[in-house]
């Protein structure tokens, strides 16, 4: 078959257009290292949006991916597996959770969360006990429940009737939240480190307050983990830093490194009200993901890849401190391991997206969240070296932005 030759350009012409994607094209990555189509080389911070924890091609991983590709790659949720029976163990023996339903995504998890926590409630207390609290500028998916349930009006209008039920309140406002948290209340979902509203860490007292007000009111806390969790924060997840344990956490991005895997986590009582036939999935734990996402678990899990989550979170917020003291940049630097923002000042005010085409243009792939928030997100194995260099290309890309707003004005 001949092969058809395509550019971004492409992109244009095929996709539907949800997505703006760069102008050049990823073609292969080693390590926190990609190349585009033209042979240039780019250092990276994104990650993938904080899903390649373990970098690009890593060896294990292959060798996973080789061997478990020739045994068994999908067999349908009418059977189980070994491999997805292990990784659930794996889970289950490091969380506060004794049940596992794996998805396709974050998306997915969440879904199954939000609609596991109304059927307890539902069958529990009344079918009048169906009230969600969440928070603006949270971000939970993309399907219609979970986009509805997400704090940003923008990613839900058009589309219709939204399910009713919901409401949005403060992040890190706990008075506001005891407030609204009533009888009717069936959960509240929360990111213990918000990634796409700014990366805005939660503050201890509003986690422990709504640990209380969800055990007063027989309501269900639902941590959102997509983002934060394995090892992304420092911990394998965000919640044992802050020692309030939820009743459903939601895991994906770096579940797989990259294979599409989501789970949901929860206790058995809870579980339980998810009875034969009322929730699903096709491919969710299918034998290859799974296989996969049980060494990247064993490896991230590892003591030292943790406390190494540590030292180049402390590298890259030094950086960050040199270079916003030298262009009068960052109002705020911010995050937890290696979930970072830096928040433009005025002076740089909605000019995110320039810094990161800039970044793009010196060999740095980034991220933003928000017109007025840089994100990192890398490899939690970064080589310094990497690292270091590409703070250094970072650094020449605002120089270059700041000479040229210095001449336009």
């Amino acid at each position: 078959m001949s092969e058809i030759k395509v550019s971004r350009d492409t992109f244009d012409e095929v996709m539907v257009p949800v997505f703006s994607p760069a102008s050049f094209v990823p073609e292969k990555g080693r390590g926190s290292r990609v190349w585009d189509t033209e042979g240039k080389d780019y250092i990276d911070f994104a990650g993938g949006i904080a899903v390649t924890a373990l970098g690009h091609a890593h060896p294990e991983l292959l060798k996973v991916l080789h061997e478990q590709g020739e045994k068994l790659w999908h067999i349908g949720n009418g059977y189980t597996n070994a491999p997805v029976l292990r990784l659930a163990k794996r889970l289950t023996d490091l969380t506060f959770a004794d049940r596992a339903f794996f998805a396709n995504s974050g998306a997915e998890a969440n879904e199954a969360a939000l609609k596991l926590a109304r059927r307890y409630a539902i069958d529990t207390f009344g079918p009048e006990k169906i009230g969600i609290v969440s928070f603006t500028q949270s971000f939970h998916g993309r399907t219609f429940f979970t986009v509805s349930v997400g704090g940003q009006p923008k990613y839900a209008e058009g589309f219709g009737p939204q399910p009713q039920g919901i409401r949005h309140l403060p992040y890190n406002d706990l008075a506001k939240a005891v407030e609204a948290i009533g009888p009717d209340t069936c959960a509240v979902i929360v990111e213990p480190v918000q990634g796409e509203g700014g990366v805005l860490p939660a503050d201890p007292a509003f986690l422990e307050g709504l640990r209380r007000a969800c055990d007063k009111h027989g309501a269900l806390l639902i941590f959102d983990e997509v983002q934060t969790g394995v090892g992304r924060t420092g911990t394998f997840y965000a919640y044992m830093q802050y020692g309030v344990t939820p009743d459903i956490l939601t895991s994906a991005k770096a579940l797989g490194n990259g294979f599409p895997i989501g789970v949901m986590l929860t206790t058995e009582a809870i579980a339980n009200h998810f009875s034969v036939g009322v929730h699903g999935t096709t491919y969710g734990g299918n034998p290859l993901g799974a296989s996969i996402a049980e060494r990247v678990v064993e490896l991230i899990s590892d003591p030292t890849v943790l406390a190494g989550v540590e030292a180049r979170s402390r590298a890259i917020k030094a950086h960050l401190q040199r270079i916003g003291e030298r262009f009068n940049m960052f109002r705020e630097i911010r995050g937890r391991g290696l979930l970072i923002g830096a928040e433009l000042n005025d002076t740089y005010k909605d000019r995110a997206k320039d810094v990161l085409n800039a970044a793009a243009a010196n060999g740095v792939i980034m991220l933003i969240a928000g017109p007025n928030v840089l994100r990192f997100a890398p490899s939690l194995i970064m080589p310094m070296a990497d690292l270091d260099e590409g703070f250094a290309r970072i650094e020449q890309a605002i120089g270059q932005l700041v000479g040229a707003s210095a001449v336009t004005r």
